[in-house]
């Protein structure tokens, strides 16, 4: 039923042996009379060499030695990572998708410009805002992007502001984006319902105050009740309110920020909208403005005349280019056709979502302390516990219970965010898991947990069946292997 790693694999040039091949090469390939003799080598390249067997047997191994979204639950809290449908990769692999190159002239590529500017639409729907621009990469490339705009539309305003307010359960990103756009960061305490403690955001907010960055869920799972409260606060000061689009899967087809009072509204295209996204990418981060703000965006945008489709750089205060080209296109793609094949139906997806999320909560919440839960009694998403009580009777870890539960061929949740929980366990089960893997997953929870108290040691020694064993974290940060020729033999 689960995932269970292989054996380590040595790399391909380890497998190498002198003379084999998996390919004959005509003698003609080898000849490049186009090329200029100083351009050319003096050696050839060092390639390994391999039959096909040996190739096909080295990539599958990788492949089973590999954990992803295809291999089972992956609940990693607030990066919704879901099962994504295969009818998004093949269109995203079609010819017509990946034949195109980004500089090829509007007019011989009026279907993707087509699919950009419909796409865009339906964010906006989806969102409540007016205008998306699909140039980010990532989420936080988006926060950036919308902490430029909040200083853009003050400066422009003639009002210089230079605190940005950041809820303690905001995702993770959002100090570091408003950081690196020049903002002090201002922290707003949450109250004992886990939700943003009003009378604090009330004795925050001022004349310096630029603008205010929540994720609503946040990342303890809570919907911001009071976020109408919230709204009127930040903009009764003169500040803007960002919605980080991390957690936008609890709300998708149920509601929409701009009508909480959000100004500008990111989405993780490849979280919410089905690609996915481990190791780092690929992704996508779009990011939807109220009417007042499209002068600021990035040129260029998607305009329809007609039947004809254009890209218009006709922004004057926009705050610049973010990424090179268009944004990731086949994300896009992806996107759209998540959307389109869902329609009217979208709003399953985070009914589904959230019923999985207090199902799952609800296995597990006699065994674990689920912080707030006399207040909130009900998640949306996905749901925090804590191991500080495991830790103080036994001394074992929300790390180390996370690596014990690799063993069991299951991915761990997040650990150790949001910072104001404690040994925390951040969870989110996704709408795409069925009741069985979510009670089969808790039963696993809570084995670990009694290992936990019955043999300490032996999960702090964890894991036992993977690929590696335990890593040495100061080692691994202070000396990085980066490098196959680097390895300890």
């Amino acid at each position: 039923m689960f995932h269970q790693a292989r054996h380590d694999e040595r790399t391909v040039f380890e497998l190498s042996s002198p003379g084999r091949r998996g390919l004959k090469v005509p003698a003609a390939w080898g000849k490049c009379p186009d090329v200029p003799e100083n351009l050319r080598r003096d050696d050839p390249p060092e390639l390994p060499e391999m039959s096909v067997r040996e190739v096909v047997r080295h990539y599958v191994v990788l492949s089973q030695m590999n954990y992803g979204v295809d291999s089972g639950i992956y609940p990693l809290g607030s990066c919704t990572m879901k099962f994504n449908p295969k009818l998004g990769e093949a269109m995203a692999a079609s010819d017509h998708v990946m034949s195109h190159h980004p500089h090829e002239a509007p007019t011989f590529v009026q279907g993707n410009l087509a699919i950009m500017h419909e796409l865009a639409a339906m964010l906006a729907c989806i969102s409540g805002t007016d205008v998306v621009t699909l140039q980010p990469a990532a989420g936080a490339h988006a926060e950036f992007l919308g902490a430029k705009i909040i200083d853009a539309f003050h400066r422009g305003n003639g009002d210089e502001r230079d605190e940005m307010l950041v809820p303690d359960t905001a995702h993770g990103t959002n100090p570091a984006s408003s950081a690196m756009a020049g903002f002090k960061v201002v922290e707003i305490p949450s109250g004992p319902d886990g939700q943003v403690d009003i009378d604090a955001l009330r004795a925050a907010v001022g004349s310096r105050t630029a603008g205010l960055m929540l994720t609503n869920p946040n990342t303890l799972g809570i919907y911001e009740e009071r976020i109408g409260a919230i709204a009127g606060i930040v903009h009764d000061a003169g500040g803007l309110l960002y919605y980080d689009g991390a957690n936008l899967n609890a709300l998708i087809g149920q509601a929409t920020p701009g009508d909480m009072g959000f100004d500008i509204v990111h989405f993780n295209l490849h979280k919410t909208f089905s690609t996915p996204h481990g190791g780092g990418g690929p992704g996508a981060g779009a990011i939807g403005v109220k009417s007042f703000l499209k002068e600021y965006l990035p040129a260029p945008l998607v305009v329809q005349s007609g039947d004809e489709y254009a890209l218009s750089y006709d922004i004057p205060k926009s705050v610049g280019r973010v990424r090179q080209h268009h944004g990731n296109f086949a994300v896009m793609v992806r996107a759209y056709a998540y959307l389109l094949s869902l329609g009217s139906e979208i709003g399953d997806v985070s009914y589904r979502a959230v019923v999985n999320s207090n199902y799952l909560m609800t296995l597990l919440k006699d065994e674990f302390e689920v912080p707030f839960i006399t207040k909130t009694p009900h998640r949306m998403h996905e749901f925090v516990v804590s191991c500080e009580k495991i830790r103080g009777d036994t001394g074992v870890t929300a790390l180390d219970i996370a690596r014990r539960l690799l063993d069991y061929g299951v991915h761990a949740p997040t650990v150790y965010f949001p910072q104001v929980v404690k040994e925390a366990l951040m969870i989110e089960p996704t709408e795409t898991e069925e009741p069985e893997m979510l009670e089969a997953f808790a039963d696993i929870l809570i084995r670990v947990k009694q290992e936990c108290y019955d043999d300490p040691d032996m999960v702090k020694g964890a894991p036992y069946n993977t690929a590696r064993r335990k890593l040495d974290l100061y080692k691994a940060t202070k000396t990085p292997v980066i490098s196959w020729m680097m390895r300890e033999r």
